[in-house]
This record gives structure tokens, sequence and C-alpha cells, in this order.
């Protein structure tokens, strides 16, 4: 697959069609069935820290690039301007680094929420946007 076209919806449909990247900004995800072609799900959260969309008017982009690591075909792509670009596979020893780093920046972003709202800075808008983070990971 070379393109993907991409289709703002509320909701993410049961049935997903091929070339298609849904985007729910109202949930926060983009899906879309796996670029390789084996069929498989590939859901997008979109959040500080995960993936970030970029919808330029006419094109849609995701960054960081899309490992699928757990499924068989370990497909590697990103997706710039509806384009799919190919990119390398990676070694298992990259992809626990790169996992455990993701942890991090996590743990470090959910941390500097929590240091904000306790250190009384716009207490009232940490509280918010703690609340709206923690409703999201529940339903993980």
């Amino acid at each position: 697959m070379k393109k993907l076209n991409h289709k703002f919806v509320e909701f993410i449909p049961e049935v997903l069609d091929d070339g298609i990247l849904y985007v729910s900004v109202v949930h926060g995800t983009a899906v879309h069935r796996c670029c390789c072609e084996c069929g498989r799900e590939v859901v997008t959260p979109l959040t500080p820290t995960d993936w970030k969309l970029i919808f330029d008017g006419e094109t849609v982009s995701l960054y960081p690039s899309i490992g699928n690591w757990n499924f068989p075909c370990r497909s590697h792509y990103w997706i710039t301007r509806n384009r799919v670009e190919w990119a390398e596979d990676w070694s298992d020893w990259r992809i626990a680094e790169a996992e455990e780093k993701d942890l991090r920046q996590k743990k470090k972003f959910y941390d500097s929420l929590e240091a904000e709202g306790s250190a009384g800075i716009d207490d009232e808008k940490a509280k918010t946007r703690k609340g709206i983070w923690s409703r999201f990971w529940k339903h993980l």
C-alpha cells in the first residue's frame, strides 16, 4: 500500500476499509488496517505522549512512525501527507529500548501534571487536564 485516504469520524467503524485512516478527534484516536495488507487493525492514540496528527487541510500525517512489532508482519512505516513511507525493521533490542523510553517519557509527562497541580499553579486547570487523561487511560 502506498497511500491512505483519511476520513474524519466520531466513532471508528467496526469494519475497516483498506486504505482508509479513520480519525476520531472526539475520541483522540486514529485507526487503520495495517499497510502491509495483513488485515490487522492498527490503533494509534492521539495524546501528548503517543501519536501526533497533522491535518494540513488536504492530507494527514502521523508522528512518530508506526511499528507493528507485535504483528507477524512486523511492518514499520510513516504516514506522511496521506502517503505510506516504508521504514526499516527494528531489532528486538531496539524495540525494547524504544518501549522503555516511551514509558519514561509518559511517566515524566504525567508526573509533571501532578507536580503542576500540587504546586498550586492554576490548580483547577491542572485538575481538569489530569481528569481528562485519567479517564482516557482507564478506557485503554
